[in-house]
């Protein structure tokens, strides 16, 4: 993180512009609020500038004291005319003969410039990391924290200022003590310098606040950011944060049985902080190495999901904590295209809890396989890495990843990048073709597999096993067709019961028993076979034919009832019946008995 940090310096160093100071440029009023009930420390100068040369001056300078230089994190500057907010463009630059203090021009509209002789308003705001010194830096269980700031007392600028005021809200009455300067007041836990008379540039004099802070001073000192995009509808999200409490240390033992049962104990520790995700997202995790993290709650807004984050257990001073944070938002409320032409908005880095600061941050944007001519850009300062192949499922020839990082970000760093790509519409089947063809070449294998043998010898017994294997089962194919056509006879028989008519029946019978023939010499063939192959299951077959035989002759005995003595009317309807069902009990035996003897053939 150490060299990252002195890398972005070395690009802000190498792009920043050597200045002067225009000494007829002064201030006419200044007043300037900062405050101190954060973590962070928050200014905002409102600035009404006099220009005494005899031309308009586009740019003006902003300076920070050399003790404040290494702490500052984010800078802006707007005019506002008619209620509306005018941005203004701001660079660091560099100030022959104060190396040690840091110093941002501060460009005005073209159309607005700072006239000759005029005045025009200038609004700066500005963050501050890392600038609260916990003092003592070790506190028990039960006292509560306190932040020790070291400041000016006057408005620290290049020109000249005939009035200024500086107010420090400090968010509390608990003050143990600040540095006494005429004239200073106090009200409301507001520390006020001033208002002061006339002020020569760069005029300084330290000032300590020492107060009540209570408020979390949560760090995150690594956060990785991985976007991945997929245009099949889905941008998945994942962020793996380090995080550290960076206020007053713990000192002695924590008791958890204290901590419940008193209001104020642990008074200064972090219980739970709430992190708020895009309206859109779904599928939302939080989980550690141990596993998902219960505890967390999660509610949806009208613009964004609520995440409560509640760590396994409360953060102290010096105590950390690693998690992971996932979601998927749908790709058309960021992906935009016109034909193979992408474009892709979104947040660079997202809100992970109120008043954040990130020491670290990595962003992995994950693009989809064969995205091509990489266009970023961005809207701060950011170290870009070179570009890798990021290989998961079904990919050849790797997904193109950029890698960003930056460092000492906070929320006002949040802003949207913007990646312009190319992509070819081939690709979309490159996945989908890959599946297919795969598919394709096991059921290939397979069939390969089963129809050949890679055996290096003969198995003899298999090669029989499998002949008669065969042959059983033609044998019982013919088997079931011969039962057909007993059926076939079955119903012709019972037509006949009913009708009476010989010469129909004759007709129907002729193709029975040539199908019958058919299918009889069809089995014989194959018992002939299997004879020859094993003795065991020809002598059952045999079985078979011989109950089979029996069942055609009471088919036979039942057409000689119906057409010798039903007809002819030589046998009475009672004896008929009796007759006729005894016949029918018998095939229904000789039936079951032909199947128990083709079943034991398996």
């Amino acid at each position: 993180m150490i060299l990252l940090h002195l890398f972005l310096v070395a690009i802000t160093v190498s792009t920043t512009f050597s200045i002067e100071v225009n000494p007829k440029i002064f201030i006419n009023n200044a007043e300037c609020l900062v405050d101190l009930s954060t973590q962070l420390v928050k200014g905002e100068c409102r600035l009404s500038l006099e220009n005494n040369d005899d031309k308009p001056v586009n740019s003006v300078l902003y300076a920070f004291e050399p003790s404040i230089k290494s702490h500052v994190s984010f800078i802006s500057a707007h005019q506002i005319f008619e209620s509306n907010r005018l941005s203004l463009n701001i660079k660091p630059v560099i100030l022959s003969g104060h190396e040690d203090k840091q110093f941002y021009q501060i460009d005005f509209n073209a159309s607005r410039p700072l006239r000759s002789k005029g005045r025009a308003p200038l609004v700066v705001e500005y963050v501050l990391i890392n600038a609260l010194y916990p003092h003592p830096e070790e506190i028990t269980q039960k006292d509560r924290q306190l932040m020790m700031f070291y400041g000016n007392a006057y408005l620290y600028s290049p020109y000249k200022s005939l009035k200024s005021s500086v107010k420090f809200q400090t968010g509390t009455r608990r003050i143990e003590d600040y540095t006494n300067i005429n004239p200073v007041s106090l009200s409301s836990g507001d520390i006020i310098y001033g208002p002061f008379g006339s002020l020569e540039p760069f005029a300084y004099t330290q000032i300590s606040l020492h107060y009540d802070n209570n408020t979390p001073f949560l760090k995150v000192t690594k956060l990785t950011r991985t976007i991945e995009l997929s245009h099949w509808g889905n941008v998945a999200v994942t962020e793996v944060i380090d995080l550290v409490h960076h206020g007053a240390k713990l000192k002695g033992s924590f008791s958890r049985y204290d901590y419940q049962r008193e209001t104020n104990s642990g008074i200064s520790s972090v219980k739970s902080f709430k992190m708020y995700l895009p309206a859109s997202a779904t599928s939302v995790y939080y989980r550690d190495v141990i596993g998902n993290i219960s505890t967390s709650n999660q509610r949806t807004l009208l613009d964004s999901v609520e995440l409560d984050i509640r760590p396994r257990f409360p953060l102290f001073g010096g105590w950390k904590t690693h998690y992971t944070i996932g979601y998927n938002v749908p790709a058309y409320e960021y992906l935009y295209n016109s034909g193979e032409d992408y474009f892709l908005k979104m947040r660079l880095v997202d809100h992970l809890y109120d008043n954040m600061i990130i020491e670290d941050v990595t962003v992995r944007i994950i693009l989809p396989e064969g995205s091509v001519n990489l266009d970023l850009k961005t809207t701060h300062p950011i170290v870009r890495l070179p570009d890798s192949l990021h290989y998961t499922y079904l990919d050849t020839i790797g997904r193109p990843t950029i890698q960003l990082q930056m460092s000492n970000v906070v929320e006002s760093h949040i802003s949207d990048f913007e990646l312009k790509y190319k992509f070819p519409k081939v690709f979309m089947f490159h996945e989908p073709l890959i599946v297919i063809i795969a598919i394709y070449i096991l059921f290939l294998t397979v069939i390969i597999w089963v129809r050949l043998d890679f055996s290096i010898a003969k198995d003899g017994q298999s090669e029989t096993r499998q002949r008669i294997s065969g042959i059983i089962s033609a044998i019982i194919h013919h088997f079931e067709r011969r039962a057909s056509v007993y059926n076939s006879w079955d119903e012709t028989l019972n037509k006949l019961k009913h009708s009476k008519d010989v010469s129909a029946y004759n007709t129907a019978s002729k193709q029975i028993q040539a199908d019958y023939k058919n299918e009889s010499t069809s089995i014989n063939e194959l018992a002939t076979k299997l004879k020859t192959e094993s003795s065991e299951l020809s002598d059952k077959l045999n079985e078979v034919q011989k109950a089979e035989k029996n069942l055609k002759e009471l088919f036979g005995q039942t057409q000689s009832l119906y057409i010798d003595k039903l007809i002819t009317g030589k046998v009475g309807r009672n004896q008929f019946v009796d007759l006729d069902s005894g016949l029918k009990r018998k095939k229904d035996e000789c039936l079951e008995k032909i199947n128990q003897l083709l079943k034991s053939l398996n």
